[in-house]
């Protein structure tokens, strides 16, 4: 019980230390996308341990994931401006910007997939594999065709 707890508070202060931090970027896209991806790894992590077995399943913790995804799924796709392709350390590969159409379909295949997630509202791990899968999946698309590794 503890654990969950734990965890349900290291959520919503990820989630409203995420919110501020992204007002204080607002007049940079690419400190302010990477705080949003710093708010989706840190909430992908409890998920992936759930996943994995390392961590017992909790249907609260699991939603509180899925909502920081799709929180961050519904503002990512404004982010990426003309002029916003370097500097910073980014990640965002060329491709962002001659295949908008291709990034702007993949970033929706994550809110969709995301929604569907929040929408079932899985209370077994059971439940949650197949709808966490297809978020998964389509956040690796959209690494593997629009991020550069570092």
């Amino acid at each position: 019980m503890r654990i969950h707890l734990r965890l349900a508070i290291a959520s919503a202060v990820l989630v409203f230390s995420g919110l501020a931090t992204a007002h204080d970027h607002l007049d940079d896209p690419i400190k302010e996308r990477q705080s949003l991806m710093k708010d989706t790894r840190n909430a992908a992590g409890p998920v992936g341990k759930m996943l994995r077995g390392d961590l017992d399943f909790d249907a609260d913790t699991f939603m509180e994931s899925m909502n920081v995804f799709l929180t961050v799924g519904t503002q990512y796709g404004d982010l990426f401006p003309d002029g916003s392709e370097f500097g910073n350390g980014t990640e965002a590969a060329p491709a962002i910007w001659s295949d908008r159409a291709g990034f702007n379909a993949a970033l929706d295949r994550w809110v969709t997939a995301t929604r569907a997630a929040v929408e079932a509202a899985p209370q077994s791990l059971d439940e949650a594999r197949p709808v966490a899968g297809k978020v998964f999946q389509s956040c690796k698309g959209c690494h593997d065709n629009y991020r550069v590794d570092d």
